[in-house]
């Protein structure tokens, strides 16, 4: 009889292990099949699939939770940038202000995984989230310039203003050949 309870131990704890890596496994499709979605501009369809896969996404590793956080930012960056067919009627928010939202958000968690973690974007996806998130920060900061930005624009306004003040003045020499 104890030898008939261990044997019935050690299934139950195989069929729990094997549940366990068989949930993972399905996790990783999941987020496989809404990447495909994404890179085939089904974008609906990619972010049906990772809203059910939000509340697991605990279970993939650091760097598919930073795919996944780029592809879910990503995805909602291009609904909003898709245009509505229709009015919103009644009032109601914009939609495309939502998208916006959650796409920053979930570009921040991305970045931040990223950073914490590297390994889980291509350089190019980098790239991507960086001047995603950059359009997306106008949205919170007012779109304001940079300071190096603003004091080159302040230098330029000032050499503009000197060659109309003194018109009699030389141009400017022209660079020696090489």
């Amino acid at each position: 009889m104890p030898r008939l309870a261990s044997l019935v131990s050690t299934l139950s704890a195989l069929a729990l292990l094997g549940s366990v890596l068989l949930g993972c496994a399905t996790y990783r499709q999941d987020l496989e099949r809404a990447q495909k979605h994404y890179e085939e501009n089904q974008y609906e369809k990619a972010l049906a699939l990772f809203r059910v896969l939000e509340p697991d996404i605990d279970s993939l590793s650091d760097a598919e939770q930073a795919k996944y956080a780029y592809l879910r930012g990503m995805t909602d960056y291009r609904l909003a940038g898709l245009q509505l067919a229709a009015n919103v009627p009644g009032g109601v928010a914009d939609p495309k202000r939502g998208y916006r939202d959650n796409a920053r958000h979930w570009l921040a968690v991305a970045a931040a995984t990223e950073k914490n973690t590297p390994g889980g974007l291509s350089g190019d996806e980098k790239k991507r989230l960086e001047d995603a998130l950059t359009d997306l920060n106008k949205d919170v900061y007012g779109g304001i310039e940079s300071v190096e930005d603003k004091v080159d624009d302040t230098k330029k306004g000032e050499d503009a203003a000197e060659k109309k003040a003194d018109p009699g003045a030389a141009p400017p020499a022209a660079p020696a050949p090489k």
